[in-house]
């Protein structure tokens, strides 16, 4: 058990980032990794609450990759990628429609509403949420996001609830698109001219030797994490990642985290406390 004085140290070091936070919008996207762990959701969900508790406006957007590739597997398909992005042919997209939307968004409703009820499952095609355009025809059913009804969001989080978004947005037609997570968050970030946005990942940050796990990059200028992708130092699922921080920063987000979706309370240690953790994306004298 924690010493009391030095749980006081910590209230003491949380209570000006709580200040400066109180009353912002934080974005988190949590991949489907860290979600396979039962008590690693009932954590997320305990932090969400706090940052609510304490005047934060958090929306949570969520993928689920893991599982979309188990359920890919059991009807006898194989994953396909190309640059980290879901080859996502008609079947494909039903099968990430009802893994998103029917069975990981609810469970995250859950389990946040099992401690407080105040989170609302959104898909990003409920009312246009996420309006889609399609990215490559080699990828099939994969879109870009092209706008976000942010005035949506917006009047839960009045309304003292927090959104949780599975990322299918539709096209103006109505033809629903699996989005990459990573970028539909950074869409909901800039249109709502969020504070933060943090990614929880399976990995500690952006490693400069993915080998190396003490190689953590702790700070980048979005040009830096450009230049890192041009040069072939990143590679997979962590291009769209960093790809999506910068482009968040250079759309108006104060700062882009990417943590360890897999530390207990990772969120709460990068908000409140003064070393934080895993890679953050900022420009330059920006925090």
């Amino acid at each position: 058990m924690m010493d009391p004085n030095d749980t006081a140290q910590l209230l003491i070091q949380a209570l000006p980032y709580i200040r400066r936070f109180t009353g912002k919008t934080v974005v988190v996207k949590v991949g489907g990794l860290p979600m396979t762990d039962p008590v690693r959701a009932r954590s997320l969900a305990k932090d969400v609450l706090l940052l609510h508790s304490v005047g934060i406006r958090p929306v949570l957007v969520h993928g689920g990759g893991p599982q979309i590739d188990e359920q890919m597997r059991r009807a006898g398909k194989q994953p396909e990628f190309r640059d980290g992005l879901r080859v996502t042919d008609a079947e494909t997209l039903d099968i990430v429609r009802m893994v998103l939307v029917g069975k990981i968004n609810r469970e995250l409703v859950s389990a946040l509403n099992a401690l407080e009820p105040v989170a609302v499952g959104v898909a990003g095609e409920d009312g246009r949420l996420l309006e889609t355009q399609p990215l490559d025809p080699r990828l099939g059913f994969v879109g870009k996001v092209s706008e976000v009804r942010a005035g949506l969001l917006e009047a839960l989080l009045d309304d003292g609830l927090v959104p949780i978004v599975s990322t299918v947005g539709a096209g103006k037609d109505g033809q629903p698109y699996n989005i990459n997570a990573d970028d539909a968050a950074r869409a909901i970030a800039v249109a709502m001219g969020a504070e933060k946005i943090i990614y929880l990942t399976g990995v500690p940050g952006l490693l400069a030797d993915p080998s190396d796990p003490t190689s953590l990059v702790q700070r980048l200028s979005p040009g830096e994490a450009r230049r890192r992708i041009a040069d072939s130092g990143v590679t997979g699922g962590m291009i769209p990642k960093l790809q999506a921080c910068a482009e968040a920063v250079e759309g108006g987000v104060r700062s882009a985290h990417m943590i360890d979706g897999r530390d207990d309370h990772g969120i709460l240690v990068e908000l409140f406390t003064d070393s934080g953790i895993g890679t953050m994306v900022c420009e330059a004298g920006g925090a």
